[in-house]
């Protein structure tokens, strides 16, 4: 019972973490934060790392303390770090290196969903300020963005 509990609080972490990415994506990164997340939509750097690569380094320590919390008997934090490390890794594979192209892999993914949220992220840097954005999700965007053109 006790592995069913952990998948189910691993499962729900991750999920939330896209609410969560949601959220602090409109009202922290487009918000109070915006000058930390501004070269992410301006590209006035010439380096390979953003100021915006802080927000993942953020909940990486998060992962890393839940994960220090379960190791020391509060076994709740295994599955609560281990959630917020799969969308991380999720985060990093469908925003980095697929629309972004920080890496030159995943070029040539052509399905529906894939095709959607790269529409949606289009649509997300086409407003170059902190105001009038759309599509702050990562994972789970508006079915419009699917529809076939």
């Amino acid at each position: 019972m006790k592995v069913f509990f952990w998948i189910l609080l691993f499962l729900g972490t991750f999920s939330a973490m896209e609410f969560m990415a949601w959220f602090t994506h409109k009202y922290v990164m487009h918000g109070f934060l915006w000058h930390l997340h501004k070269d992410h939509h301006h590209k006035d750097h010439d380096s390979w790392f953003e100021r915006n690569d802080i927000f993942f380094i953020f909940y990486a320590i998060v992962s890393m303390i839940l994960f220090y919390a379960g190791a020391n008997g509060w076994w709740y934090g295994w599955a609560l770090g281990f959630g917020i490390l799969a969308y991380g890794i999720a985060y990093f594979l469908v925003h980095d290196i697929f629309i972004h192209q920080r890496f030159k892999l995943l070029k040539k993914a052509e399905n529906r969903y894939a095709k959607g949220v790269r529409r949606a992220h289009k649509m997300h840097h086409k407003h170059l300020g902190k105001e009038d954005g759309e599509c702050f999700g990562m994972l789970v965007v508006p079915f419009k963005y699917f529809k076939k053109k």
